[in-house]
């Protein structure tokens, strides 16, 4: 069995910090679960969403450079995730977005499933997908959107390569990933060949498009879930026996991290399940201050003076109208 076990969280670039907050946490009612900074960068916020536990495979995390410019479409960078809502709820959730000033997609049917996608105030591409697929997820008592409409996680993710083929052989060799269906000229990968909400790349070969560029509404990176570090280390390994080029075991405090890039560029991670938000904060009160790794607590004072300030958003949870 391939020690990569789905999705674990993918990273955004975003522009305005306290407009994303507000957007996640009130308008689609997902848990702030940390609030720290980007470690290489730590005048920088970095900002994780998810269910109301922090389960790994539910998160969307973002690091706001606002005066970054904005990202390029192209090959070589992941342009779309794909978040599992539950069957017959994108109804509601287009009246949501309309209610937040966001004009949907056109609805469509993506490999079986009912999609709706949308622009969030980055200009990140998302596209909400009903899904009845099990997956674990534990619902936010406190979210403004009601339990049996909330986000369930990462669904998909979607990337553009310029050698379909090079990507495709570094994702079954050193990912697991195997092709699973072919949708237009979208061709879905899963792994271990289960098509499973939460466990899914689509590639979609562009040899003609100009080289994508990072900036606001972009992904940074997609993340790669294994259990322990043991995975990690055995993940680590299979990447290098397929050509790619790993970082060293990164200690990332809520979790250990492992980077690298597939052959058309787009940046990856393997991030272990463990040990998790709570490490260093009270599971009922995640997010609610600024949490800094051990190396950066001496100079908490000066990073908080480059920080802008942000008011972390408090919804009125929407079972107080049940």
């Amino acid at each position: 069995m391939h020690p990569i076990t789905g999705l674990h969280h993918v990273s955004v670039i975003a522009g305005d910090p306290q407009r994303t907050l507000d957007f996640y946490v009130l308008g689609l009612g997902m848990r702030l679960v940390k609030r720290t900074v980007n470690q290489d960068a730590p005048d920088t916020y970095h900002f994780f969403f998810a269910d109301g536990a922090g389960t790994p495979g539910t998160e969307l995390t973002f690091f706001p450079w606002p005066n970054m410019p904005r990202g390029r479409d192209g090959h070589g960078l992941t342009h779309e995730v794909a978040l599992a809502v539950p069957p017959g709820s994108l109804d509601w959730w287009a009246g949501r977005l309309a209610s937040l000033g966001v004009a949907p997609g056109a609805r469509e049917v993506r490999f079986g499933e009912t999609a709706l996608p949308f622009a969030d105030p980055s200009g990140l591409r998302v596209t909400l997908v009903e899904t009845a697929d099990p997956r674990p997820f534990v619902p936010w008592d406190a979210s403004p959107v009601p339990a049996d409409r909330q986000i369930r996680g990462l669904h998909a993710v979607r990337l553009d390569a310029r050698d379909l083929a090079a990507t495709a052989r570094f994702l079954d060799a050193a990912l697991g990933h195997t092709r699973v269906a072919t949708e237009g000229d979208v061709r879905r990968y899963a792994v271990g060949g289960a098509a499973r909400s939460g466990a899914l790349v689509d590639v979609r070969e562009t040899p003609g498009a100009a080289r994508g560029m990072w900036g606001v509404g972009s992904i940074h990176h997609v993340a790669f879930a294994v259990a322990d570090d043991a995975a990690e280390r055995e993940a680590q390994a299979l990447v290098r026996a397929a050509g790619g080029h790993p970082t060293e075991v990164i200690d990332r405090f809520w979790f250990r991290s492992v980077y690298f890039r597939e052959p058309g560029g787009a940046l990856f991670e393997i991030a272990t399940d463990i040990p998790g938000f709570a490490v260093d904060e009270d599971p009922a009160h995640l997010g609610e201050r600024l949490i800094l790794p051990p190396f950066l607590e001496p100079h908490r004072a000066q990073i908080e003076r480059a920080l802008p300030p942000v008011v972390t958003p408090h919804p009125e949870p929407a079972a107080a109208h049940a």
